[in-house]
Formats: structure tokens, sequence, C-alpha cells
């Protein structure tokens, strides 16, 4: 899968990284960069100016989990083709009595990355991290790299390996 982009291994780009996603990825030989139109960024114009399939994007969204008066956050990975059933099957995984997605300015607040641009890769080690178990069957899925003006391409099951994640069916 390569569309109209140039992928490089990601430690030849270090300046295409969100500083906690380089600190995640560097040195592993399984994520490549490309860089990208940061206007372009948002999955569905990425996939059609790239010729990217939607159905290899993938799409992360961190959720405010309320309960008791406590705010915790997860991060929600699901293939841009689906949605993630965030009042359901998520909030009953947290044990939640609410959940939302995160406002902007506190998702990229707590993560260091920018807004469209959030990745699973480099969220803080305190957070679930609950990946659709359809990005696991995939060889390779495109991410954000934290940044709006790159994107990663990764093996799916990179991203279900990663520490503190979850494979569920969170998608419908």
């Amino acid at each position: 899968m390569s569309g109209e982009l140039t992928w490089v291994w990601a430690d030849e780009r270090p300046d295409l990284l969100a500083d906690p996603v380089l600190a995640a990825v560097r040195g592993r030989d399984d994520v490549r960069v490309a860089e990208i139109d940061p206007g372009l960024a948002d999955t569905a114009a990425f996939c059609e100016r790239y010729g990217m399939p939607m159905g290899t994007s993938a799409n992360c969204v961190v959720v405010a989990a309320k309960r008791g008066g406590e705010v915790s956050y997860a991060a929600c990975v699901v293939l841009a083709t689906r949605r993630a059933d965030v009042n359901g099957t998520v909030r009953r995984h947290l044990g939640a009595r609410k959940t939302s997605f995160a406002p902007m300015e506190e998702a990229t607040g707590l993560t260091g990355m920018e807004y469209g641009g959030i990745t699973p890769l480099g969220l803080p080690a305190e957070w679930p991290v609950l990946v659709d178990e359809s990005i696991a069957a995939e060889a390779e899925v495109v991410v954000g790299s934290g940044v709006r003006r790159s994107k990663l391409l990764v093996p799916g099951k990179l991203l279900a390996d990663l520490p503190g994640t979850e494979v569920l069916a969170l998608s419908r």
C-alpha cells in the first residue's frame, strides 16, 4: 500500500513526528512516515488526495470517561470505515457512567499531539488504548503521526500489541 506517497522509515524524518510519537517509534523497523499537506490531514480528504483506501486508514480518538465525579481518559482506534461505539461498548468496558469525545484542547494538551494527528503511538502510559479487532487483522494501516503534516504506515498487529492496548469489537 503506498498510494501517491513516499514512505520512509520514521527514524529518517523525526521532524515529521510529535515528540511523544518520536519517543515511541525511535529505532523501530516497522514504522514508516510520509509528509502530507496539513490541510488534508482529515481522513476523507487525505484518502481522496493521496489515493489511499479508507478501509486501511485508522482514526484515533480520545475519550473522556466519567464516573463518580472522576474523569479518566482512553484512546479508541477504529478503521475510518467504522465508528467507535463510544456510548455503548467503550463506556461499559471502561466502567464509566458517561463517555464523550474529549474536547480538542484537552486531547491535544494531554497527548502533546496536534488535533487531527493524534495517534495511539506515544499516548500517556496510564491510558487504556482500545483497538478495534478489525485493525489487528490488517497487514498495514495508516494512522496519525502526532502532527497534521504527516502520516504513519504501521502493521495492524503493532497497534494491537502496544502496551496498555486491549483489542475489542469496538465498532459498529
